[in-house]
């Protein structure tokens, strides 16, 4: 099973470069975020084309999440309090999960905040909100062991995982509490699909628009797939595929692909 995550900064704006993609690299899920578009209006037709079911949880101009799977999937759910139905209100104003089960796996597909900077009232509701998605994950493992997590997480978890320019010390997606968050997440036994098969820094999957980054290599990764041990052990390979960074007005973040 291939199963790739891409952050497309608009599907709208990026449909041809996806769909273009997909014909192109095959994958049996393709996660996506930052969708920025209603149900209503989300291009369901364009995927179905090429025989994709996509399965959506949007809203207008922000955030939003789809998988589009070559197979139907079962017990799809979007949002937390579908699994964690007690939460408040609020971590359900803005559309950042959804999950399914195909041949037997569970894929979960996020979002997570940006946190805009250290010490702001957007960085405490992304702690916040990954405090809820530990406990999310903790009633999922008790019915699936194998589960294939996936996303723009906005978190580097390892200074390797950053350009050497940055100061990376406070630094949003880099802070210490976003860190430690992430890792109390991974300790239900997930690890990084990527880390299995290259442990060397200059590999990322976001690179900002400005001061020439990519052509700079200036980027950072934050777009994570993470596996239960059952699916870890079976992995074959994880790779960030740069190619449709390079194409004419990018998303700019790039598909990262893992096989098992």
């Amino acid at each position: 099973m291939k199963i790739a995550t891409w952050n497309v900064n608009s599907i709208r704006i990026r449909l041809e470069q996806v769909i273009d993609w997909l014909n192109q690299n095959p994958v049996d899920v393709l996660c996506l975020q930052e969708t920025k578009v209603i149900d209503k209006d989300f291009p369901i037709l364009a995927f179905e084309k090429i025989g994709y079911y996509p399965y959506i949880y949007g809203q207008k101009s922000y955030n939003g999440v789809a998988i589009i799977s070559r197979q139907p999937l079962e017990d799809v759910s979007m949002g937390f309090t579908a699994i964690l139905p007690e939460i408040e209100p609020e971590w359900e104003e803005q559309k950042r999960v959804i999950t399914g089960v195909i041949d037997g796996v569970r894929i979960i597909n996020l979002y997570v905040p940006n946190g805009s900077s250290v010490g702001s009232d957007k960085y405490e509701y992304k702690l916040g909100w990954l405090k809820i998605l530990r406990e999310y994950l903790q009633v999922l493992l008790l019915s699936n062991p194998a589960i294939s997590m996936c996303g723009d997480f906005n978190i580097a978890l390892e200074d390797i995982d950053i350009h050497d320019k940055v100061k990376i010390e406070n630094h949003i997606m880099a802070s210490e509490p976003e860190r430690q968050a992430l890792r109390d997440i991974l300790s239900l036994g997930f690890a990084d699909a990527f880390r299995k098969f290259n442990s060397e820094k200059g590999h990322y999957s976001w690179w900002d628009y400005r001061t020439a980054a990519f052509k700079r290599n200036l980027g950072w990764r934050i777009d994570h797939h993470y596996l239960t041990s059952v699916l870890c052990d079976r992995a074959q390979s994880c790779i960030i595929d740069v190619a449709p960074r390079k194409l004419e007005q990018p998303s700019d973040h790039t598909p990262v692909i893992v096989e098992f």
